[in-house]
């Protein structure tokens, strides 16, 4: 087969090569062109060293080639994947502080809440530039697969603003089956069938059967409350499948932001979550774990490099669902996984304009989402309280409407149960300042903002978080990684 795929952001180097590696295990794929384009010519370059050591090292007629002209790399591609995070790690940093002055502290803040809100009014605006270039110069009906987040507004603002046939992909759905067939004692996760529906990042595991058995709430409770590991990492993950009744897919960290009662006050936030790793619940923990990421990975490429230089293994083949959903609809071989599209349907008791994660099939006729599923109650009025927040955050985004922005942030859960409206207001107006270069619908807006903060009254503090650590070093790293490989 020969077709192209661009990768819009292919300067996130780790993820790029997996999606790279994957989609080469498909047999019929090894004749295909890949197309890199990303706003930083130092990162194309490494992540293109990399490609092109793995082409080479397997003898494959691959096509890899990179440039910053995003319209180029778009021309006649069949399909686009984008990992892109508008304002790097620098606007990632405000989307984590200036919350934090305002009582509100964040894992991960790039869903909902104050941080996720804001990183979509800088992706949005973005995104529609990709869909007009994807109009104009890729294939006719060429197919957008979204990885980056916050991925409902992504994909939301693609579907309905920019006109392009787009579906959102995220692998939490895998991990969190991992996790469940690992608890029940299962030899592989294959054995494992399940439902899992609702919104990205709050997906719930509404059916659940191990080997054709139906597994209920109380035993996936008492084997959740047993595992040395996850019973305590996964404190709020497994008292939210108490009272819920089902488990959901986001992590303890993830979780604990998008719901109003388990972050809004710093005793809580220490007595819910666990250190052991960043995504469990750490004070911006996202944030250290990606500047240390982005700092490893600078310092050891020789190690990536030299790695690249090994034939591709097929069995090592990842879960993300982009290599696979390519496969079917190119050669017919029908997958199953889980697809963030628009509602129309899909899931009863949701708006029908929603974005929904929820069962789908591809085949060579396209994804195929299994209509008609209804979520239980709770699930459905947790969703309910996001996809309000994300549709008034959609349509800020578009209209540069500041005032709509501020209310979006208001009525998020975790952000109303901490701040004061006037708090809320302020804190808008803070972070579209500090982020103005990469807000540009909001242009008009920032200085009376500014002008407005001068004259503030609402008092702030300086705040680490109530579960903060500092960015480690590389020597650290190096260490911990030689310990780790000692223990092992």
């Amino acid at each position: 087969m020969s077709f192209k795929i661009a990768i819009i952001g292919a300067g996130s180097v780790g993820f790029t090569k997996k999606l790279f590696t994957d989609i080469l295990c498909v047999p019929e794929f090894k004749g295909i062109e890949f197309a890199l384009t990303d706003v930083s010519e130092h990162n194309l370059q490494m992540i293109k060293a990399i490609l092109d050591r793995i082409v080479e090292a397997n003898k494959l007629p691959t096509k890899v080639t990179a440039t910053t002209d995003r319209r180029k790399a778009l021309e006649g591609a069949r399909y686009v994947i984008s990992c892109v995070r508008v304002g790097g790690l620098e606007a990632y940093a405000d989307d984590i502080r200036i919350p934090l002055k305002y009582g509100i502290d964040q894992c991960v803040g790039d869903t909902i809440c104050a941080g996720g809100i804001l990183y979509g009014q800088r992706n949005i605006p973005v995104i529609l530039d990709f869909c007009k270039d994807i109009r104009e110069v890729a294939e006719t009906d060429a197919k957008f697969l979204n990885y980056a987040n916050p991925m409902a507004m992504n994909t939301w603002a693609a579907i309905e603003y920019g006109k392009v046939d787009t579906v959102g992909l995220c692998h939490g759905v895998q991990h969190g089956a991992e996790q469940i067939a690992e608890v029940l004692g299962a030899k592989s996760p294959w054995e494992l069938d399940y439902v899992c529906s609702g919104i990205n990042h709050q997906t719930w595991f509404i059916e659940l059967r191990l080997n054709g058995r139906e597994i209920g709430k109380d035993e996936l409770v008492a084997a959740f409350e047993a595992h040395p590991v996850y019973s305590r990492q996964e404190k709020l993950r497994i008292d939210v499948l108490k009272r819920f009744g089902v488990y959901s897919t986001e992590s303890n960290g993830h979780l604990s932001e998008y719901l109003p009662w388990y972050r809004k006050r710093p005793d809580e936030i220490t007595r819910w979550i666990d250190m052991s790793d960043w995504i469990h619940g750490e004070t911006g923990g996202y944030l250290r774990y990606s500047t240390e990421t982005r700092n490893w990975f600078e310092t050891e490429y020789p190690q990536f490099l030299e790695a690249a230089a090994k034939p591709i293994d097929p069995s090592k083949r990842s879960n993300e669902h982009a290599s696979h959903i390519l496969e079917a609809l190119e050669t017919n071989r029908v997958y199953r996984g889980h697809f963030n599209v628009k509602n129309d349907g899909v899931i009863t008791n949701l708006p029908q304009d929603a974005i929904v994660e929820s069962p789908g099939f591809v085949d060579r006729f396209g994804i195929n989402m299994a209509a008609g599923i209804t979520l239980p109650e709770a699930c459905a009025a947790t969703c309910m309280s996001s996809i309000n927040v994300q549709r008034m955050s959609v349509h800020a985004a578009i209209s540069g409407d500041i005032d709509l922005l501020k209310l979006a942030v208001l009525h998020d859960p975790l952000v109303g149960a901490v701040s004061t409206p006037e708090e809320v207001w302020q804190m808008v107006d803070e972070m579209v300042v500090a982020e103005a270069a990469w807000l540009p619908q909001y242009a008009h807006a920032v200085p009376a903002a500014k002008e407005r903060l001068s004259k503030s009254s609402v008092k702030t503090r300086e705040w680490a978080g109530a579960a903060r650590r500092s960015v480690r070093s590389i020597e650290e790293l190096r260490a911990e990684k030689a310990a780790l490989k000692q223990a092992g």
